[in-house]
């Protein structure tokens, strides 16, 4: 079976903890203090940054921009 190499794991806790961050900034912050960690949200809005830089813009493959295991 497949998997990621530490590299990629590393690339994806990045850009992880990059979208949280931006959540936090964008809401007020008496909200973004109690914003928990909910990686459904995170992906959500990943894959939003993700269209628009790799398929809209594209600055980048998706596999540089969020690696993943292909099915």
């Amino acid at each position: 079976m497949e998997e990621l190499t530490k590299k990629q794991i590393i690339r994806q806790d990045f850009v992880d903890n990059k979208v949280f961050d931006l959540i936090k900034k964008l809401v007020p912050a008496s909200k973004a203090k109690n914003l928990q960690w909910d990686i459904e949200m995170i992906g959500e809005v990943r894959d939003i940054i993700r269209i628009y830089v790799v398929n809209h813009k594209k600055l980048m493959a998706e596999q540089a921009f969020y690696p993943y295991i292909k099915a």
